[in-house]
């Protein structure tokens, strides 16, 4: 009988020992370490084949001689997850979706099953039964299609054997965390466990060209479960972000291999499942009827797609002290850097303030292109003046208070007057190579912070 072997893993990036280490040397996270019973198999044959047939070994090949093929990508029939996925779903593609427990994984990844034109799609789940699962389904749909086929297991070797009955054209895992393997002796969710089925499922994806979906759990500090190099494996990792107490879903391309790494695609929940939000700008402008001051608009870029979006702040004097400084959907300390910009060259006394900013929808912006818009609302706050709701703003502060330009600005022109605004301040630097007679709304250029508060305020 063949000895056991056991290892040591780190439970956080994944780092094998042969003993236990107080401080992982790669990742340098203290007792992480957790020991696991490991069992290399003799015979490394899929798991999904039936035979054991021996496979010829690749040979190098020069890069001019390797046949060009078209890259085929298979449409979903949602526009909001083939826009994050580049275009659609890539033959042989391994998609990771991770998010908070109860944020809608599951349900997106059902609808996808349910209604994928042409496609036979096998549905494996780890975590609910075959009767829970049809009971999302019919409250998704009346009429849930033939197509799909459940498969509550968690096995990989009886997984595969199914599917070398069923030939599926796409595979969706609910979720990685739960599957095991018996060529490793440890629990479902460790470190091998989850690495070792995610190894097999790659590799059947690449040899059968079969797209396969991963569902993952995440961390209390928001990653992904598992080891690091679980989203190194795949070539797609998706983030499915958003308040569970609010409407709106935000699912975000943080890896692409096949397409751009910053689309954002936007969905609403319903009782009925989720719901796309073709224009993101509507439901990221809050509806008012008066006039309030510390409300600023930004047109901003999330990868290719444009949006108007809402940046509120509240300027109030220092009850505690010393000043507080928060802000929701921006990073804090380039807030602190534009307030500081704010009492250098402008003159405004805002160090016995608590500033707050918030971005209005709930989501998390990076984009420079709004740092204009924060200022304006500071200062509007502040002042307690009102800035008109038919103005926006796209353009980056720099450190001496001049207006930067920002990049594609004729797309965040367009998409300001479509929604009907009347004017937009803009670089000076974005006039070069603009054709502003195309334009019907106002376009005003300006090169100084001091420019702007002027023309606003003064």
């Amino acid at each position: 009988m063949a000895k056991s072997k056991s290892a040591y893993f780190c439970q956080s990036c994944g780092y094998e020992s042969a003993k236990w280490l107080g401080r992982c040397p790669s990742c340098n996270q203290w007792n992480t370490f957790v020991e696991e019973v490991v069992e290399k198999s003799a015979a490394k044959v899929p798991s999904w084949k039936s035979d054991s047939g021996t496979s010829r070994a690749s040979k190098p090949t020069r890069v001019d001689n390797i046949q060009s093929i078209s890259e085929e990508r298979v449409l979903s029939g949602d526009q909001e997850l083939d826009r994050v996925l580049g275009g659609g779903i890539v033959a042989g593609s391994v998609i990771l979706i991770g998010g908070e427990p109860g944020i809608g994984k599951s349900t997106l990844m059902l609808q996808l099953a349910l209604n994928i034109p042409g496609k036979k799609i096998l549905y494996i789940s780890g975590e609910e039964s075959e009767q829970q699962i049809k009971m999302r389904a019919e409250r998704i749909t009346n009429s849930p299609k033939a197509e799909c086929y459940i498969l509550t297991e968690t096995s990989t070797q009886n997984i595969f054997k199914q599917i070398e009955s069923l030939e599926p054209d796409m595979i969706i895992v609910d979720s990685i965390q739960t599957l095991h393997s018996a060529h490793i002796e440890s629990t479902p969710g460790s470190v091998s466990q989850i690495r070792e089925c995610t190894a097999e499922l790659l590799k059947f994806a690449k040899e059968t060209d079969t797209p396969v979906f991963l569902i993952g759990h995440i961390t209390k500090d928001g990653t992904i479960a598992g080891p690091k190099i679980l989203e190194h494996m795949v070539d797609t990792v998706l983030q499915f972000e958003g308040d569970r107490h609010h409407v709106y879903r935000i699912l975000r391309s943080i890896k692409n291999r096949f397409g751009a790494a910053a689309e954002l695609g936007i969905y609403a929940m319903h009782g009925n499942g989720l719901r796309q939000v073709s224009n993101p700008s509507e439901i990221l402008l809050s509806q008012r009827d008066e006039e309030l001051s510390g409300i600023a608009i930004s047109a901003t870029l999330e990868g290719a797609r444009p949006m108007l979006i809402e940046t509120q702040a509240l300027v109030s004097a220092a009850a505690y002290g010393t000043p507080q400084r928060s802000s929701n959907g921006f990073d804090t300390k380039r807030m602190n850097m534009l307030l500081a910009v704010l009492e250098k060259r402008c003159g405004f006394r805002l160090s016995t303030r608590d500033v707050f900013l918030n971005i209005a929808g709930g989501i998390k912006v990076e984009d420079p292109a709004i740092d204009l818009a924060i200022l304006v609302a500071i200062i509007s706050s502040h002042e307690d003046i009102f800035i008109s709701s038919k103005i926006c703003f796209a353009a980056e502060v720099g450190l001496s208070g001049e207006i930067r330009a920002v990049n594609r600005i004729e797309q965040r022109i367009s998409e300001a007057e479509k929604l009907g605004f009347e004017r937009i301040f803009i670089s000076n630097y974005n006039l070069k190579g603009l054709v502003r007679d195309k334009f019907k709304i106002e376009i005003t250029a300006v090169s100084k912070i001091e420019d702007v508060f002027s023309l606003l305020f003064g």
